[in-house]
């Protein structure tokens, strides 16, 4: 698309996706106020909403707390399989029936507040498969820039696969990962060294045993500071400076850092022990799903795998900012950013999420297993909110979370009003 765009605000490079029913950024930021209830807690930055969620972004759009000031969002939306998801227990926790371009605008509309509320060294985080990760990074480029596209991550999501039809086993999926400008909050995240990659360190010091290996002191490029002056008598090679000043050389030389050799080279002494780890590549093999592996769960449909949302909020926030979930599900992303000393902000339309993650924030996680031992339900079948069963000797993990709020589209209050009253009478 040409520079002059008809409105400023989709002014950005790159290619765009046209379909039918696609709204302008100017209509869809048209101010509107939402209708939102308090219906537990006292307001804080710890908060979760039940009810659609482009109303709740709405909401939050209004609160000055919160536009602006959002350090990382992870979304883990439906996928666009046509299909109706059950939790172990096999209740209707979501129905996934939106594709083609009712579910890229969809997508679209929230992506675009969410933008918004992110603020400038904010990042953002899109779990999909291979059904609109196609189509959803054209969106992303629309809404975020192109220049600010980061990663494409691919997640191995489950074990290998048996297929009897004539294709490759699918078992991956993917996270776009974009930032709100170029300035954003990295904490980057290593890995330890292979034992490939230890061997290197084949040289081991005589005086403390520890592992090293020899490396250059000199790098491309002259200079005509302190580093492309002489140092103990020679100069750094032809076309090459000293990586470091003479003075440091010295300094380094004195605590045993430098390796001379016979001939009278000088090699940097690099050390295993010292080594921070292997920046994480964009392939991840280590965070299947929860129930790919045995690890303890909610039971909830499509629900991640704790250490996936761990290093994300890990390497793109810090403690005291703010998470925002508004997919929420099984509530994984709350739960780890609160053990993380984040604040957080979770949103969910499904009255099975939101009793499974009111159940998650009194009593953790179970083993491999249904996420409700013995429960109440409503006249329609949906569980309750349920305590622990004292009965039965459960391994959970996690703590209690209890200092949150919550909040409901007015709409919706009523649909939820059994189970937080059961909630509350544990309280």
């Amino acid at each position: 698309m040409g520079k002059n765009r008809e409105d400023n605000v989709e002014q950005r490079e790159g290619i765009r996706l046209e379909y039918q029913g696609k709204k302008r950024e100017t209509e869809i930021l048209k101010e509107r106020t939402a209708n939102i209830r308090r219906l537990y807690g006292k307001d804080n930055l710890k908060r979760l909403y039940f009810g659609d969620n482009l109303e709740v972004l709405w909401h939050l759009m209004e609160d000055t707390a919160v536009y602006g000031k959002v350090e990382l969002i992870y979304i883990d939306p439906p996928f666009a399989t046509k299909n109706i998801f059950y939790s172990r227990k096999q209740k209707r926790a979501y129905s996934d029936e939106l594709y083609g371009s009712k579910y890229i605008e969809y997508m679209r509309e929230r992506l675009i507040l969410l933008r918004e509320l992110l603020s400038v060294t904010g990042s953002i985080y899109l779990h999909l498969d291979e059904k609109m990760v196609f189509e959803m990074k054209i969106i992303m480029d629309e809404i975020f820039g192109v220049g600010m596209y980061r990663n494409l991550i691919v997640r191995k999501k489950c074990n290998p696969k048996n297929y009897t039809r004539k294709t490759y086993g699918n078992i991956a999926d993917f996270i776009l990962f974009y930032t709100k400008t170029n300035n954003y909050t990295w904490n980057r995240p290593v890995e330890p060294l292979t034992e490939e990659s230890a061997k290197e360190y084949q040289y081991i010091e005589t005086e403390t045993g520890r592992r090293y290996m020899k490396v250059p002191i000199h790098a491309a490029g002259v200079r005509n500071g302190e580093t492309g002056k002489e140092w103990r008598g020679m100069l750094p090679p032809p076309g090459k400076h000293w990586q470091y000043t003479p003075a440091r050389l010295d300094e380094m030389d004195a605590r045993g850092e430098i390796y001379w050799s016979k001939s009278g080279n000088p090699r940097r002494k690099v050390y295993l022990d010292e080594h921070p780890g292997v920046g994480v590549q964009d392939i991840w093999l280590e965070f299947k799903d929860a129930h790919n592996q045995n690890v303890r769960i909610t039971g909830y449909p499509t629900e991640k795998n704790p250490e996936l949302i761990r290093r994300i909020i890990e390497a793109s926030s810090n403690p005291g900012d703010l998470v925002i979930d508004c997919f929420a599900g099984s509530g994984t992303t709350l739960a780890v950013a609160d053990e993380l000393g984040r604040n957080w902000i979770g949103a969910d339309n499904s009255v099975v999420a939101f009793s499974t993650i009111l159940y998650r924030f009194e009593n953790g996680l179970e083993p491999m297993g249904d996420f409700v031992n013995s429960q109440t339900t409503c006249n329609n079948g949906i569980p309750l909110f349920d305590g622990i069963d004292e009965e039965e000797e459960v391994e959970r993990k996690g703590q209690s979370i209890r200092d949150f709020t919550i909040y409901s589209v007015a709409s919706e209050e009523t649909t939820i009003r059994e189970i937080l009253d059961a909630w509350k009478a544990t309280q």
